[in-house]
């Protein structure tokens, strides 16, 4: 899940669901309220331990932030110098997990199509917005982890993209790197009000719309494509607070047009291979599942 939320586009969420554990990620989530306290006070640490899950959420969260720690230089030199490879690869990802989004659905209806209509419009038109450039405010740091954060725990809406169109990218990765305790203790405290406050919201529309749901997230993942795929032709640039110039609206293309346009390679073969890779790795974590089931 932590490299997952890494890279634009592609959702934390989506690998939980993906290994089986997102019914009781959303479960231990929800474990901390009121009456969580009450069992720490009357029962003591061992029982409020055991109430909120403290043994699958510490485990969870080490491996999210060691991928994250260690995975953040990489996806940054990748995206600077490989960025058609490294988007063919989530590209074949996604695709594969809006199948397997698809596949738990047990019989489509017109609510559900029209669910997974909706879902990829709004996806698509929110990966065609325009990144903003921002100065990394202690408001705009604790509003980003807030929003982004919810992204962990819904498959099809990535945490990294939400905070590419806010222009804190670049500006949490840069923390993470150079180890910047104040801007990344902002950071997590916005993600601990997100993900409680909308960890709730989306346990109640899975327990009351469960079917209608999965439809919308399955939607939103296919129209997330948008954002990642791999060709792309710049139109803009922004300068960043470094005075770099960094790309701020694509249009895609097509891989023959790319290289036409920007007389670069396309890296065609390569690049469906790496989507190949990406869909085999979700179908094969899906059997592997579905045995362990």
């Amino acid at each position: 899940m932590g490299a997952a939320d890494v890279v634009p586009g592609v959702s934390g969420g989506t690998i939980a669901f993906i290994t089986g554990i997102y019914e009781e990620l959303i479960n231990t989530i929800k474990s901390f309220n009121p009456a969580a306290l009450r069992v720490l006070f009357k029962q003591g640490p061992a029982a409020f331990w055991k109430q909120v899950n403290g043994n699958f959420l510490v485990v969870l969260l080490a491996g999210i932030v060691a991928s994250i720690a260690t995975i953040a230089g990489g996806v940054l030199f990748l995206l600077s110098n490989y960025p058609i490879l490294l988007w063919a690869f989530f590209f074949g990802l996604i695709l594969a997990s809006v199948w397997l989004v698809m596949s738990h659905i047990k019989k489509w209806d017109a609510n559900l199509v029209s669910s997974f209509i909706i879902g990829a419009i709004i996806a698509y038109l929110i990966t065609s917005l325009a990144p903003v450039s921002v100065e990394p405010t202690a408001t705009m740091v604790f509003i980003s982890g807030a929003i982004a954060i919810c992204a962990m725990i819904l498959p099809g809406i990535s945490g990294s993209f939400i905070l590419l169109l806010l222009g804190m990218y670049a500006h949490i990765l840069t923390a993470v790197k150079g180890v910047d305790l104040q801007l990344i203790s902002l950071f997590m405290l916005g993600c601990v009000v997100g993900i409680m406050s909308f960890s709730r919201v989306l346990s109640w529309m899975f327990s009351h719309h469960h079917q209608v749901t999965l439809a919308l997230l399955s939607g939103f993942m296919l129209g997330s494509l948008n954002k990642v795929w791999p060709w792309k032709y710049t139109l803009s640039y922004t300068i960043n607070r470094h005075g770099e110039q960094v790309p701020l609206l694509q249009d895609n293309v097509l891989p023959w047009h790319f290289e036409s346009i920007t007389g670069q390679p396309s890296f065609l073969l390569w690049a469906l291979g790496l989507a190949l890779v990406g869909i085999a790795i979700v179908v094969v974590m899906e059997r592997f599942q579905a045995a362990k089931e």
